[in-house]
């Protein structure tokens, strides 16, 4: 049996006292017992990146469709700024700032969900559902830092937080070990070409992207950013690595990989509820889209990329429709966190950019305090369920977690998910105003009421050079007036202590819940 959490101060009594039931009697009266469930959590794409949130340069027609048949939320966020502490608290309902170990992964990271937690496909595959998990991961693999075998069965793994079936990255498509790893064994294994992966030492004659740059025929690294380690199919990555053979993902095939998984699983639980978590790895880099898209944006392969992601958005509900499953189907499609253009590859996103906004009218991006570094798309889809509307209700990935426990009708214990609120009303538009308030993570935490952001002080650097982003890093006190300078301008720390006491009251409170000090 999965085990509560430990931490270090008491938890409190009341975060979850709802989750078994719903907060509406409007919504509780249209939901059937057990709709299937797919989330759609893209890689870095920003606030602007989606034509449905009013970027005039780009056009995502089947995502645009989504929206314009559910909810498109304007002021929901990721629980952090990059990839693994936002993932981990989309999974757990616990906010990665608890932990200390939930920085971005390294392609040989042990599992940072640990088996004994509960995730939200625990409580779907407790229900009865057949759970899925495909696409990118980067929530680590095994049980220690480096001891996976990447050869036999790797444990623990998905199959070990919830997932029946699982088709994965082992991180991102930067970092080594370029595979996939099916149900937790590397697919396509080929056995004359054993895996080797280290994020120490090289292997002695494996080429490194800096010795020898010829031989990177798809993508160079931009100057300083560290991917210019092991190379694969032309393209070099951080980390070094040995092996692979057949094994080895082609960077053009990777949309199709994870599409033709996603599109698998649903055809073969037609008959049975599901829940499906695809993860795509576009626009992450290195972006080397299919050849059918390349070139179609304008933008370069960073707006193909976009295109691509929209493709696959489309490709999941044409099986749906297909299969006679989209009126019974929940779609949750979101990112992991904002922006980033330049991320460590010559692939002339910055040249190619124009007039392309992809953080919208928001400050920072991807790595940021700033809201364009949390603030993220975020449409609900439902047939029959849903009636079409454009929310501003504050909404958190922290509480899909109760949120989905609400939908199917399960009771969570109170020791579990603990940051994770039952928001469902909110997500499903019966409630148009959200949580009273949210906390995200970069280089500092930040508290939101939807009107009011405080950022807390730091000694971090204000700009981020390699990747040309403001920080939202300072050691003075910032407060912005979201209804009036969604872009964060004018500071108002100054002018409104007493804003700044209030929040900061809001957000003691929750460290006061305590840190993650041990398992049970």
């Amino acid at each position: 049996m999965k085990k509560a959490l430990t931490l270090g101060c008491g938890i409190g009594g009341t975060l979850l006292t709802s989750c078994g039931g719903l907060q509406n009697k409007n919504v509780e009266t249209i939901l059937p017992q057990k709709p299937n469930v797919i989330f759609i959590v893209a890689d870095d794409i920003g606030y602007g990146d989606l034509s449905c949130y009013g970027e005039k340069t780009i056009h995502t027609p089947n995502v645009d469709k989504l929206a314009a048949g559910g909810l498109r939320f304007t002021d929901a966020h990721a629980v952090a700024a990059t990839s693994t502490p936002s993932r981990y608290s989309l999974f757990t309902g616990h906010y990665n700032w608890r932990r200390n170990d939930t920085g971005i992964a390294a392609g040989n990271a042990g599992m940072i969900i640990r088996p004994e937690q509960t995730t939200v496909a625990d409580i779907f595959k407790n229900a009865g559902y057949a759970t899925g998990a495909i696409g990118k991961w980067h929530l680590g693999m095994g049980d220690e830092t480096g001891t996976q075998n990447w050869n036999g069965l790797i444990t623990p793994g998905a199959q070990d937080i919830g997932f029946d079936y699982s088709y994965l990255m082992a991180a991102t498509g930067d970092r080594v070990p370029c595979v996939w790893v099916e149900n937790q064994r590397v697919a396509n294994y080929d056995s004359a070409a054993p895996i080797y992966v280290s994020y120490e030492d090289p292997f002695p004659d494996e080429p490194l992207g800096r010795d020898h740059p010829e031989l990177l025929t798809k993508l160079k690294p931009s100057l300083n950013h560290g991917h210019d380690q092991a190379i694969v199919n032309g393209i070099s990555r951080i980390g070094y690595m040995k092996g692979g053979g057949d094994a080895l993902w082609e960077d053009e095939n990777i949309a199709d990989s994870i599409t033709i998984k996603a599109v698998e699983f649903i055809e073969n639980h037609t008959d049975i509820p599901f829940f499906l978590y695809v993860g795509t790895n576009d626009i992450h880099v290195p972006r080397y889209p299919h050849p059918r898209f390349v070139g179609k944006s304008g933008m370069g392969y960073r707006g193909d990329a976009i295109l691509q992601f929209d493709w696959t958005v489309g490709e999941i509900v044409k099986i749906l429709e297909k299969k006679g499953l989209m009126e019974n189907t929940l779609i949750i499609l979101t990112s992991d966190n904002g922006p980033v253009v330049d991320d460590g590859y010559q692939d002339q996103a910055v040249e190619l950019l124009g007039d392309h906004r992809p953080w919208g009218d928001l400050r920072g991006g991807k790595y940021s305090n700033f809201e364009a570094g949390t603030r993220v798309p975020f449409i609900v889809s439902w047939a029959k369920h849903i009636k079409p509307d454009v929310s501003g209700a504050l909404v958190s990935h922290i509480d899909l977690f109760a949120s989905m426990a609400a939908l199917i009708g399960e009771d969570v214990d109170q020791a579990v998910a603990i940051d994770s609120q039952n928001q469902l009303s909110t997500i499903l538009g019966a409630d148009q105003k959200g949580r009273d308030y949210i906390i995200e993570s970069s280089s500092s935490l930040s508290i939101s009421n939807g009107e009011w952001k405080y950022i807390t002080p730091n000694n971090g650097s204000a700009f981020y050079s390699l990747t040309k982003t403001e920080s939202g890093n300072s050691k003075e006190e910032q407060l912005y007036y979201l209804k009036e300078d969604i872009g964060e301008k004018n500071n108002l720390a100054k002018k409104y202590p007493e804003k700044i006491s209030e929040l900061k009251l809001i957000l003691d409170k929750e460290k006061e819940k305590g840190y993650l000090r041990k398992w049970e």
